[in-house]
């Protein structure tokens, strides 16, 4: 991986970046995302993060952090928290504003506790497949406290593969719809890897498949919502 992710963050908060990430999916074409989207404060969030970061409590993981903008906002109220990504330069960045808890990790390799897991910005991403998706919800759920939550938002993309006739060209014999290659440009880098884009009656049993609640706390405005996952009491 060329960490196009992390050169674009670390170059915005060196004052270097002069440049759009262009991203596309196995599934649409190319389109632009302005770097500054990703330092954006609490009120120009999104309604979802903005009711995850609300519902946040206790210690709090924040899984692919990213620039940091959900984790400064969290220790800004005076919450403990973690901030973790797989990306160098975004940690570095997140230190440089200031995240002195924050570390280059995968998730599936963090052994503390907390009572907040976030996944946002599409959460979803991380679980990487359908199949494999019972398996890291597990690994999630050894990471939860008593009384513990995971604050996942995700979108049922299926519209995307909607005609003009209101049917759908999904091949039955395909890997499950929402499984895409993900594409990012930088500054004639790239990096290309899978995402999944999971809906919530598939999460919702996939959660309950290792002995997890799982409830729709809001729908978004782009067929996009956020979960509460918790321990089964």
């Amino acid at each position: 991986m060329n960490d196009v992710f992390g050169e674009a963050i670390l170059d915005y908060q060196l004052g270097k970046c002069k440049e759009d990430i262009l991203t596309s999916t196995s599934i649409s074409d190319e389109e632009p995302l302005k770097v500054s989207y990703l330092f954006r404060t609490f009120d120009k969030m999104p309604l979802l993060e903005q009711t995850a970061l609300e519902m946040a409590k206790g210690r709090i993981l924040d899984v692919g952090c990213g620039a940091g903008s959900h984790s400064l906002f969290l220790k800004e109220k005076g919450f403990d928290v973690k901030a973790i990504d797989i990306s160098p330069k975004a940690i570095e960045c997140c230190r440089l504003r200031g995240l002195k808890n924050a570390e280059v990790m995968d998730v599936l390799n963090e052994t503390d506790t907390f009572d907040t897991v976030l996944l946002l910005m599409n959460g979803s991403g991380i679980l990487n497949s359908l199949e494999q998706t019972p398996e890291v919800l597990a690994k999630l759920k050894t990471l939860l406290n008593k009384n513990g939550q995971i604050l996942i938002d995700s979108s049922d993309i299926k519209y995307m593969y909607e005609d003009d006739d209101g049917g759908f060209w999904i091949d039955a014999h395909s890997a499950y719809y929402g499984e895409l290659e993900y594409c990012v440009r930088y500054k004639n880098k790239e990096d290309s890897f899978r995402w999944m884009y999971l809906d919530f009656e598939r999460l919702k049993t996939a959660c309950t498949i290792v002995g997890l609640n799982c409830r729709k706390v809001k729908d978004g405005p782009h067929h996009d919502f956020l979960a509460q996952i918790t321990l089964k009491n």
